[in-house]
């Protein structure tokens, strides 16, 4: 495969490489891994959305107000800490 870069882009793309003492070929595969990287975790987070938005259209969510948010936070640091607790304990 083939790719054409503007000479700003070529430019750029050796400073990169020669700040980094890497060829021009290991930034662009850096840089190639770090996108699908990228691509990966946002469609992770959309799953994790659409899976947010289905429960709460089932009715499942639970209703976040300012005065829920102190017993909200000490509800999750209690099961964290009992997850914690869980992974600690010998098998």
């Amino acid at each position: 495969m083939e790719i054409t870069l503007t000479s700003d882009q070529e430019i750029y793309l050796s400073r990169l490489a020669a700040q980094a003492g890497r060829s021009t070929t290991e930034v662009v595969h850096e840089a190639l891994a770090e996108w699908v990287g990228r691509q990966t975790t946002l469609a992770e987070l959309r799953t994790s959305l659409d899976a947010a938005e289905a429960s709460i259209a089932r009715g499942d969510g639970i209703e976040i107000t300012p005065e829920g948010l102190g017993s909200l936070a000490e509800d999750v640091k209690r099961r964290g800490r009992e997850r914690a607790m869980k992974r600690s304990k010998p098998l």
